[in-house]
């Protein structure tokens, strides 16, 4: 009996790690986002979907009633993305954070910066 309580627990284990390994590997999933608007003028909360695209990552955000769309770039330690909603674009950048995301970002021409965490669903 101690065996196979021993051989489950080592399974578990196994598969645990094997999905630690896989968050780690690749920004890729659905995230609930929180972030601080540049200049600290507000916060604001809402999803991230990040999808890997052949080389590149499409990132969309849906905050309120608003969506942004992005193209990443990066791998399991960081992530570039370039994004737009209407009129406005901008630059934010990731690091990756235990399977979860954190970073900064800006609308285009800014002088400020934003920040923001992504929590993996």
């Amino acid at each position: 009996m101690r065996t196979i309580v021993r051989m489950m627990a080592a399974a578990v284990a196994a598969v645990l790690l094997a999905m630690t390994v896989a968050y780690a590997a690749d920004p890729a999933g659905i995230y609930d986002v929180e972030g601080t608007n540049p200049g600290g003028k507000g916060s604001y909360a809402g999803t991230v979907t990040v999808t890997k695209t052949g080389d590149t990552y499409r990132v969309v955000w849906v905050i309120g009633n608003t969506r942004y769309v992005g193209t990443g770039i990066g791998n399991k330690d960081f992530l570039a993305v370039s994004y737009r909603s209407g009129n406005d674009t901008g630059l934010a950048l990731y690091g990756e954070d235990g399977g979860n995301w954190t970073g900064i970002w800006a609308y285009a021409g800014s002088k400020q910066l934003g920040s923001e965490e992504w929590k993996r669903q």
